[in-house]
């Protein structure tokens, strides 16, 4: 399935670089090509070129002092929103592919901000990109040429699946980014994007990133319809059906939840089997617990953080940034996995981040982290995100993180103490074995916080 999306997008991307022209230099008419230099994007002093063109798209200011007026217009796009899907032109994937250059090594001041002390690649910071990125291909998607500015307010529902390729990722080597939408719903759009990173005179795979976007009004009050999609080839079939494969795995998963529903048998015995083996065999009692040779309790494992939700991280809803959450929970995973191994982990797969709630401006953000499983070398990390107003002191949760990592050494196993240890520790093994396949990355094929 991965093959097939990249198949597709270097068909997409055509055209896109001049022939015998560095991609690092751009193209004669960059505009056509749509290449935008992601570097801007996260800038303390300058405005990033993907920002600036959502915050053009959407017509919102960049001064914090004018986002409630710019909000008030908002209000004046309702008119443009169609009343069902059958009322939007369809679209094309070529339609919304783009492409965005990170360039490293044409541009080394930019390397700071993605650089890791060890000289490495800073995971969190390609997380943000690639929600920046995400949400700009869905709106090339929707694009509305009558209006000045798009009625929709299309933000992250859900980031499905983030892997990891075997390509090595140097901080003075040009990324490029590429993506776009492969799928739609009525209200929402599966967005697929990929990450390559130039070796000798060749972009190599490094990443394969799904997202889901969804489409609300110009208030973001309500759902809002999207344009349909025209299949143009098999390959595209091969990807929508993906998309509808992908949708139809989220609701199963989700029914047979934790929360929802009971362990299988075969968990049930794996739990009673960890519970057998920690009980003291010196005493007959199922209160007296110790722990087996190279293990560790859960809830040893944990980290926590507090961030103050400031108006610098907000998005162009002057709600906070959902790629800020991502990179602030995975360094609070990655520092956990750190922490629980002894050596540096690395990252091999993301999933199923959902975006439950959104995060204000002003709010209090409580970062909880733990590992929840353990295999050979492996670290499943879950951190747990929710906010609380500075005018109210109750916690309502926003996210649940999911994080893989790859240790140098073999880690200790995890043991649960209580049932609700245990039903983490399962749906750490199912988010485990939900990667793609076990990965076997060399060290220096991997990135970091």
């Amino acid at each position: 399935m991965r093959r097939a999306a990249l198949r597709l997008c270097t068909t997409l991307g055509k055209g896109l670089r001049a022939p015998g022209r560095g991609l690092t230099q751009g193209s004669e008419n960059p505009e056509k090509q749509r290449v935008l230099h992601m570097h801007e994007a996260c800038s303390p002093i300058h405005v990033n070129h993907v920002r600036d063109k959502l915050r053009e798209i959407v017509g919102v200011s960049t001064n914090w002092r004018d986002h409630v007026k710019a909000m008030e217009e908002r209000k004046l796009l309702q008119s443009f929103l169609a009343q069902s899907q059958k009322g939007l032109p369809p679209r094309r994937m070529k339609d919304s592919y783009i492409e965005v250059l990170l360039p490293l090594g044409s541009q080394p001041e930019l390397r700071e901000k993605y650089l890791t002390v060890q000289n490495t690649i800073r995971f969190g910071r390609i997380l943000e990109d690639l929600d920046s990125l995400g949400v700009l291909i869905c709106y090339m998607h929707t694009k509305i040429h009558s209006a000045k500015a798009s009625p929709l307010s299309i933000v992250t529902a859900l980031v499905d699946k983030i892997d990891m390729c075997k390509t090595s990722l140097s901080p003075e080597q040009d990324i490029k980014f590429s993506g776009h939408v492969s799928w739609v719903g009525k209200t929402s759009m599966e967005v697929k994007m990929q990450m390559f990173q130039l070796h000798g005179n060749e972009f190599c795979p490094v990443l394969d990133a799904t997202f889901v976007m969804v489409a609300r009004d110009s208030e973001n009050q309500g759902p809002a319809f999207v344009n349909p999609l025209i299949l143009e080839s098999p390959e595209e079939e091969e990807l929508f059906r993906q998309g509808e494969l992908n949708k139809g795995r989220r609701v199963a998963f989700s029914s047979t939840s934790l929360l929802k529903m009971a362990p299988s048998a075969e968990e049930r015995t794996t739990i009673h089997e960890m519970f057998l083996s920690t009980l003291d065999p010196k005493t007959i009692s199922f209160q007296s617990r110790v722990l087996p040779p190279h293990a560790v309790w859960m809830e040893d494992s944990k980290l926590k953080s507090l961030e103050i939700c400031h108006p610098q991280e907000r998005n162009i809803f002057n709600r906070i940034f959902g790629g800020f959450l991502m990179r602030k929970a995975y360094e609070l995973g990655w520092a956990t996995a750190c922490n629980f191994g002894g050596s540096r982990p690395f990252v091999v797969a993301v999933d199923d981040i959902m975006f439950q709630k959104p995060v204000e401006v002003g709010s209090l953000l409580f970062l909880s982290s733990q590992v929840c499983f353990t295999r050979d070398n492996y670290i499943q990390v879950r951190v747990h995100s929710e906010v609380a107003s500075l005018a109210n002191k109750q916690h309502m949760t926003t996210n649940v993180f999911h994080f893989t990592f790859m240790s140098e050494k073999e880690v200790p196993l995890v043991f649960p103490r209580t049932y609700g240890e245990s039903m983490l520790y399962l749906d750490g093994q199912r988010h485990f074995n939900s990667m793609s396949a076990p990965a076997n990355l060399r060290k220096d094929y991997l990135v970091e916080p």
